[in-house]
């Protein structure tokens, strides 16, 4: 055979394998050829705001705290105007003299240790704590609010970010529902399916920690895994400990707002938490599938329709 038969013959064999094991990926919910972007998007209105995946965690993470400090989304919109000027939304280990973390907060002036300021959750409360000691920080400008706060060397530069903090913070409090999603790969290796003391896998567990370290003081009505008291259909992920379950009852426009505010912090996250699906208020998204929420046609069959359609619940669950 002449080396072009060759050629061709190992190019059709290699489509195959490749397109077979595309498909076999395809089936378990994984799409890694299709190229993801990884980056997330707030739209609110006609307004959208990109941001890469590193930036959307810590983002998230500063809306969380916002909202499990019960603040309002203006008190949000200042912190992520600050932090964009500040540090670009990244956890900087460096800046102006001792100036560390998202905030460039300075242990020297007596922000917290450099461990502290580096960790966005305690550099977010800091940022929060002297906010709200500032005199109608409400009504301010957030140019000004920011300023009162950071008492920086540029403070109109805050003003830079304005838009683009309310369309976040928007999103990112869940006032704006199925407003924030992110386009990351679908390609998660296999883990232990193991399950631990929780009846949760460990990645499984891992999401479950982190919520509630992150919203524990929220009223989110408690974890229900293994899917057995709320009759999960059959093929849930609730029967394999992948999934997780977070309720927000009643169905009120207060508990959606707090619903969304997780969906949307369990979406800039995923990646880092290997999540494969997120289910909320009618609406689901899929890692590796989906750059947007798209509609989630509940089961067809009798029972709690808040239930079916997760109206009042979050629905979480990792690969497998």
């Amino acid at each position: 055979m002449r080396r072009g038969g060759i050629t061709a013959v190992v190019a059709v064999m290699a489509l195959v394998v490749v397109t077979g094991v595309a498909i076999g990926l395809l089936r378990d919910g994984r799409v890694p050829f299709l190229g993801a972007s990884d980056e997330c998007v707030a739209t609110v209105g006609s307004r959208s705001v990109t941001v890469s995946v590193e930036q959307a965690e810590n983002a998230a993470v500063i809306a969380a705290i916002g909202v499990r400090r019960d603040l309002p989304p203006r008190a949000v919109s200042i912190a992520l105007a600050t932090a964009y000027q500040e540090s670009g939304l990244v956890n900087l280990d460096r800046g102006d003299r001792d100036s560390l973390g998202l905030f460039q907060q300075r242990p020297s002036q007596g922000w917290g240790t450099e461990d502290q300021v580096r960790d966005p959750v305690y550099a977010s409360n800091a940022f929060y704590d002297a906010l709200v000691d500032v005199d109608g920080y409400r009504d301010l400008e957030i140019t000004v609010a920011a300023q009162a706060v950071q008492r920086s060397g540029f403070p109109d530069a805050y003003a830079d970010h304005e838009d683009d903090a309310r369309v976040l913070a928007s999103a990112l409090t869940g006032e704006s529902g199925a407003a924030f999603a992110c386009d990351v790969d679908g390609d998660i290796e296999a883990s232990d399916t193991a399950l631990t003391d929780s009846g949760l896998t460990e990645r499984a567990d891992t999401v479950r920690r982190d919520v509630d370290a992150t919203f524990g003081d929220l009223p989110l009505g408690g974890f229900e895994p293994g899917g057995v008291s709320t009759g999960h259909m059959r093929g849930s992920a609730h029967y394999d400990g992948r999934a997780v379950d977070v309720f927000f009852r009643p169905v009120t426009e207060a508990n959606q707002e707090q619903g969304w505010a997780l969906a949307h912090y369990l979406a800039a996250h995923a990646q880092r938490l290997e999540i494969r699906t997120i289910i909320f208020d009618d609406r689901i998204w899929v890692a590796g599938r989906d750059d947007s929420w798209r509609d989630y046609d509940a089961p067809s069959r009798s029972g709690d329709r808040a239930i079916l359609e997760h109206r009042d619940h979050v629905h979480v669950d990792v690969f497998a």
